[in-house]
């Protein structure tokens, strides 16, 4: 008879039997219990005292008979406990078979509903800061770079840690702090703080046309440090987050989380958040979609796409290098009308110089990442998407010309 039951049906039977076994003897015992304290008692109270043993002694017979039933439903009882273990031990020890039913596979093609593939439309649309949540090797390079080469305005990084080659697609002496020199970064941070008073004076006496050509966009890693480091951090991320935006003093401040103590707001959380577009990326930005999003499938789309991949806010962002190189930068109209194009640095760094040598030794032919890298251990440690950028760089500056997109893009000698 067991082998008909389903699984939950012969447990069920099974802690049936159990309990009215022992229903049984339990109440043979308190009705026992019952009449040797009713031998002791006054003759008052023995009738009630018998009453009560013979009433437990009915239940404990009724019992009984619901176990003989049990028993005749179970047959050999120690065979239907085997089978239902054997059950249990099915349900619990094979979660294999679950999982596949549940959780699937991931969809190679599937992409968020709220993704974004230019950051930097999206920050300018905001008129906000950055805040850069990452760590070793999470793609600071690649954003920053992006970053520098589509907002515009000369570009300054405070930068203690600064190897020689870091940041070699900028002018040297805008790289501030290199070996550990707070003191060079705290005053040129205190400079900040008068060109911002400087520039509130101008717009105040001649309106954006007397601060154009000014624009800066000022990047400061590991700003936890230069807050314990620099006098003038805290008092410099402040005023440049409530006032910078307007005198186009953009700042970028990288740290290894996103609390406000990290950026030097202690208690003053409600700026960070207002003032700033936080971007995390790496495994900030994984985690940020796992813990914050409750979003897994986000997490592993995130993962699957290495550096390009990333959070802005609460929406996903894959960097998109198609439309690099085809628009230029311009500041607001001067007093004649005309639009003013930012300029460009024109010192090249190794890099740059090596791309054009070989340009102007290959002259018409298209120069591609995998074929640079193939050409030099020059570019060993850089991403195929890293040599675009000093690609789509040259470009902007006049310096040969880009052709194709994303992955396929290249770059070649013209003058």
């Amino acid at each position: 008879m067991a082998e008909n039951l389903h699984p939950s049906q012969l447990y069920q039977h099974l802690q049936m039997y159990t309990c009215a076994r022992w229903s049984f003897w339990g109440s043979l015992a308190v009705s026992c219990g019952l009449l040797f304290l009713g031998a002791t008692q006054k003759p008052e109270s023995k009738p009630w005292i018998l009453g009560a043993s013979v009433g437990v002694l009915e239940v404990g017979r009724r019992h009984r008979q619901t176990a003989k039933l049990l028993q005749e439903s179970l047959g050999d009882i120690d065979r239907a406990s085997r089978v239902n273990f054997q059950a249990w031990a099915r349900a619990n020890t094979q979660p294999t078979a679950q999982l596949a039913l549940t959780v699937g596979s991931i969809d190679v093609n599937w992409k968020p509903e709220n993704l974004i593939t230019d950051p930097v439309e999206y920050i300018q649309k905001k008129q906000k800061h950055v805040a850069l949540v990452g760590g070793t090797g999470d793609g600071k390079s690649t954003f920053t770079q992006y970053l520098s080469s589509k907002i515009g305005g000369r570009v300054v990084v405070y930068d203690s840690d600064a190897k020689p080659d870091d940041w070699s697609w900028l002018d040297q002496k805008d790289v501030i702090g290199r070996k550990g020199n707070f003191k060079a970064i705290d005053t040129a941070m205190g400079n900040d703080l008068k060109t911002l008073e400087e520039l509130v004076e101008l717009r105040g006496e001649g309106g954006d046309n007397a601060i154009a050509g000014r624009e800066r966009f000022i990047i400061a890693e590991e700003f936890p440090i230069l807050v314990d480091e620099c006098d003038n951090s805290t008092h410099w991320i402040k005023r440049h987050a409530k006032r910078g935006r307007r005198y186009k003093q953009f700042i970028c401040a990288l740290a290894q989380n996103d609390t406000a103590e990290n950026y030097g707001l202690q208690g003053d959380k409600d700026t960070l958040y207002s003032c700033f577009c936080l971007v995390r990326l790496g495994q900030f930005g994984r985690d940020y979609a796992r813990s914050k999003l409750k979003d897994p499938q986000l997490e592993q789309w995130l993962k699957a796409g290495g550096k390009k991949r990333f959070m802005v806010d609460d929406c996903p962002c894959e960097l998109d290098l198609s439309n690099w190189g085809t628009t230029a930068i311009a500041t607001p109209e001067t007093s004649t009308g005309e639009d003013k194009v930012q300029s460009q640095p024109t010192a090249m760094n190794e890099f740059e110089q090596f791309i054009l040598d070989w340009g102007q030794q290959h002259s018409g032919e298209v120069l591609k990442a995998a074929a640079l890298s193939r050409a030099t251990r020059l570019f060993d440690n850089m991403q195929p998407d890293e040599i675009r950028i000093f690609f789509v760089s040259m470009a902007d500056r006049g310096l040969g010309e880009v052709e194709g997109s994303g992955a396929k893009l290249g770059w070649r000698w013209s003058r």
